[in-house]
């Protein structure tokens, strides 16, 4: 079994949003932290995270996520995810990351959030 991870970059009003396809485990969390970084050396500080497409999350994916949410806060910006599924949105739930992480319903929601 192959995992993968697609990643789409999108600007929307002055806003990034990387549309994320596939699976955030071990070996694809990599990709996204790459991605993430690279964007952050680049000033970009605000990042939508699409996770309409993300059908699992490992504990290696959550933990990628606390540290990108952490460090753009540092920077005065933010992780923004949106368009999490029932079963992605359990696993964060039981861990309390609903409660740490900025997670909005829809698109639209996600997009008027400014920090």
């Amino acid at each position: 079994m192959s995992a993968s991870l697609h990643i789409d970059l999108e600007e929307i009003e002055n806003k990034l949003l990387l549309r994320l396809d596939g699976r955030l485990d071990a070996a694809t969390t990599p990709i996204l932290e790459r991605k993430i970084n690279s964007l952050a050396d680049d000033k970009h500080y605000l990042i939508y995270l699409d996770f309409l497409r993300i059908d699992y999350l490992s504990s290696a994916g959550m933990r990628l996520l606390l540290s990108a949410s952490k460090k753009l806060k540092t920077k005065k910006g933010a992780l923004v995810l949106f368009s999490v599924g029932e079963e992605v949105m359990e696993i964060l739930k039981l861990a309390g990351f609903e409660r740490i992480l900025l997670i909005f319903s829809t698109e639209q929601e996600a997009l008027q959030y400014m920090p």
